[in-house]
């Protein structure tokens, strides 16, 4: 590249550049910077981030350059004479750029160039460079991405520094938004998704009484490894199901509601009670992610009547009994956990009478868990307490009683760390 013109005398000198508008030159104090060369300057402000001037006149080259060395940035300033080099010089950063852009270039006009540079950098901070006349096109290109103007006539070693400084953090903050926003509406979509995915229970009338409570251990999600169904066949048994995925992230809920599925149509498609939980299991085996995880269930079989309960329990807790009066805790024959070692299960099939008007109580291991003192759990056994406590209340307020209380015995430990899931299922009363 040849040398570029400076002024000899003491008094900075004009000269016009190639869109007619007038280019101040400073006196000559040292070389301005080469194609494609980074210059340093020591100052008291550093920039996190490197200077590109994308300007095709040498003199306002000269300027900009001498006016970022009066300034108070510290940084590296590459010249390009075209937009077609600047974006090559783009194209591999991956450190923060601050591009000067010159809008009247050989190889483009205008917002054009906004455009384009964007496009090769959507990161680049910008600040165009502009005429003395030029005010309108300035803001344009603001609208268009850019973060700010100069009017190159009128630039001061001040003014340029703090827009270089300026439209880096504008990028900045913009990125900081987008990214936000992107990850509200990602969060939004997940949260929609989780309640499609969570169960309504397919009941064929209001003879039969189904309430549920849910309460997902991890933070911010709507499902968790804790599953559960109700569904209603053609000959009128209720069918219901509760499990428990080990583990208690977003791979547990997928898995957990992949189970849910596979029982509710295995249910749907006349699969006796005791031939489901074999069938949880080999899908459980085939769908987890890690050969460690497990799950419990429990399968449970309302005939029409309300005489009795059948259920099929793999490695999941007791259950609840109550009627009018009280409530009793009850341990169905289990078998082993599923998952635990895949083909070795076996389960039968326990028949549990019930009282008049009974209901049954199921739950995941979540609510009894939690400490309620510094070595102490609720446990079964004051799970049973707080349920007494309650047993005369309604279906909906009994369950709420049942997870409030545990949680509230919980809260100066810590808290219920683990999912909850709650069914509360009964024949209505005639």
């Amino acid at each position: 590249m040849a040398d570029l013109p400076v002024s000899t005398s003491s008094r900075p000198a004009r000269s016009n550049d190639h869109d007619g508008t007038a280019s101040l030159l400073a006196p000559p104090r040292k070389v301005p910077p080469q194609d494609g060369a980074a210059v340093s300057r020591g100052s008291l402000w550093s920039v996190d981030g490197v200077i590109l001037l994308v300007e095709d006149d040498a003199g306002d080259a000269l300027l900009v350059e001498e006016m970022l060395a009066d300034s108070d940035l510290d940084s590296s300033l590459t010249w390009c004479r075209s937009l077609a080099e600047g974006q090559r010089f783009l194209a591999d950063r991956t450190t923060p750029v601050c591009v000067l852009l010159d809008l009247h270039l050989p190889d483009a006009r205008g917002v054009d160039a906004v455009t384009r540079i964007l496009a090769t950098a959507p990161d680049a901070a910008i600040v165009v460079l502009t005429g003395l006349a030029e005010g309108e096109a300035g803001l344009a290109a603001v609208a268009t991405g850019a973060q700010d103007y100069l009017v190159k006539g009128r630039l001061d070693p001040e003014a340029l520094g703090r827009a270089v400084r300026y439209a880096l953090q504008r990028k900045q903050v913009e990125r900081t938004a987008a990214a936000l926003r992107a990850n509200e509406l990602m969060a939004k979509e997940n949260a929609r998704l989780e309640r499609g995915l969570l169960p309504v229970p397919l009941l064929r009338g209001d003879d039969f009484e189904a309430t549920a409570r849910y309460e997902p251990g991890r933070a911010h999600g709507l499902l968790s490894g804790d599953f559960y169904d109700v569904v209603q066949t053609t000959d009128g048994t209720v069918h219901a199901v509760i499990g428990d995925v080990s583990g208690h992230g977003a791979a547990e809920a997928a898995l957990g509601v992949c189970l849910r599925v596979a029982w509710r149509t295995a249910v749907l498609c006349g699969t006796a009670p005791v031939d489901l939980v074999p069938l949880l299991e080999e899908i459980l085996v085939a769908e987890r992610f890690d050969q460690h995880v497990f799950a419990t269930v429990s399968s449970l079989a309302f005939p029409p009547g309300g005489q009795e309960v059948r259920v099929v329990r793999a490695g999941h807790p007791g259950l609840l009994i109550r009627d009018q009066a009280e409530v009793r805790w009850e341990e169905p024959e289990a078998g082993m956990a599923l998952g635990l070692l895949p083909d070795m299960g076996r389960w039968t099939e326990t028949t549990l009478p019930l009282p008049p008007g009974g209901h049954v109580v199921v739950f995941t291991d979540g609510l009894f868990e939690g400490r309620t003192g510094p070595s102490a759990r609720l446990g079964e056994g004051g799970l049973l307490e707080l349920a007494n406590e309650h047993s005369a209340l309604a279906p909906q307020a009994f369950v709420d009683a049942l997870v409030d209380g545990a949680a509230e015995g919980a809260a100066p430990y810590g808290g219920l760390a683990d999912d909850v899931a709650v069914l509360h299922l009964g024949w209505a009363a005639p």
